[in-house]
């Protein structure tokens, strides 16, 4: 894949962020916080911007498209996607709606990402049941598809009331509909539903080495190819994080880390984080941390091993204050993507 076709992106989730001084800042702070973070963002020249949905206490968002209407008046350039929309707990119809009315007022610049999300407070809030948790996906992705056409739908499922011809709007400028991505945890049978649909597809790499990744990546593209469609993209999602030198982004960025993972593992069972877990997956698996140099040398590594035509990085996590991820940004789009750029144009 030529360099210059590579796209990237900042993705957050709107985690609970403290000062520098430690104290918790509100939520209507960290989504002010946010918006600045977009606009920041697209300042330094970086081509996307995710806002992930969640509904817990330590995370913010819980409205994406919301967060990304405010980002995309007070920017110009950024494209602007969910990262993720859990679409099992949404109706297709709205979030259809929702995210063709933010690509009209962002001039054509919106894309969604769908998936399951990691977390499943959102089920009993909107008052579904965990037993149907492969149904309602299933159904509600296929009823996506369809809407996607922008053409009357006649569609019939168990999760919702049927539709019988029947028209959505707003429509979109897009020739194929709002562009939409699948977001994919690392399964053969997301890959090919996916493919299936002719959407793009989403890696999240949460840990790990990327090129283990690799085998979905040429599923993806060999599935693709079999259902006629036109080659699509591989997008990839990793955690990072970029300070002015190495030693600098680990120590900014550890405590965060290891208060997130420490809170994440009790609810899950896992080990508790270490620093030896935090310089492995720095030094072989998914975490782009460092300086402009070092994490530059990892992104172009991550994107050769899956040939991905987008690196999305997540920029927090956790506690991690503001004012250090602004800076963070800043040097990713401002020295991280050229220098990426310029190591994968010999490639």
């Amino acid at each position: 894949m030529p360099a210059g076709t590579l796209e990237f992106g900042l993705h957050t989730f709107g985690d609970v962020t403290h000062t520098a001084e430690g104290q918790p800042l509100s939520h209507p702070e960290v989504l002010r916080n946010v918006v600045a973070e977009g606009v920041m963002a697209d300042q330094s020249g970086v081509d996307v911007i995710g806002i992930g949905e969640h509904h817990r206490p330590d995370y913010t968002i819980s409205s994406p498209e919301m967060v990304l209407s405010a980002i995309a008046g007070q920017t110009e350039n950024i494209k602007l996607i969910s990262a993720v929309t859990v679409l099992s707990s949404d109706d297709p119809v709205r979030v259809y709606q929702r995210f063709a009315t933010l690509d009209a007022v962002s001039n054509g610049r919106a894309e969604v990402s769908l998936g399951r999300g990691s977390f499943i407070e959102s089920f009993p809030l909107f008052g579904y049941d965990l037993k149907d948790y492969e149904m309602l996906y299933e159904e509600k992705l296929d009823l996506f598809s369809h809407l996607r056409t922008e053409r009357p739908v006649t569609w019939q499922g168990n999760t919702r009331a049927a539709l019988t011809r029947q028209s959505v709007f707003p429509t979109t400028a897009h020739e194929f509909g709002l562009p939409t991505w699948v977001a994919v945890g690392g399964t053969p049978t997301s890959v090919v539903r996916a493919a299936t649909y002719g959407m793009g597809l989403e890696l999240a790499i949460i840990g790990g080495a990327p090129e283990r990744f690799r085998p979905f990546a040429e599923l993806y593209r060999r599935e693709i190819a079999s259902r006629g469609f036109e080659a699509r993209r591989v997008a990839l999602h990793s955690h990072g994080f970029v300070a002015a030198t190495d030693e600098e982004a680990a120590e900014r960025y550890y405590p965060h880390w290891e208060a997130s993972m420490r809170k994440m593992g009790a609810e899950r069972g896992w080990p508790a984080p270490s620093p030896a877990q935090f310089r492995q997956e720095i030094t072989h698996g998914a975490l782009h941390l460092g300086s402009p140099e070092t994490v530059a040398r990892k992104v172009a590594a991550s994107v050769r091993a899956l040939d991905a035509g987008r690196f999305g990085m997540k920029y927090g996590n956790g506690s991690l204050p503001h004012e250090y991820m602004m800076e963070s940004i800043e040097l990713y789009g401002s020295k991280v993507k050229p220098m990426v750029l310029d190591m994968l144009s010999g490639s």
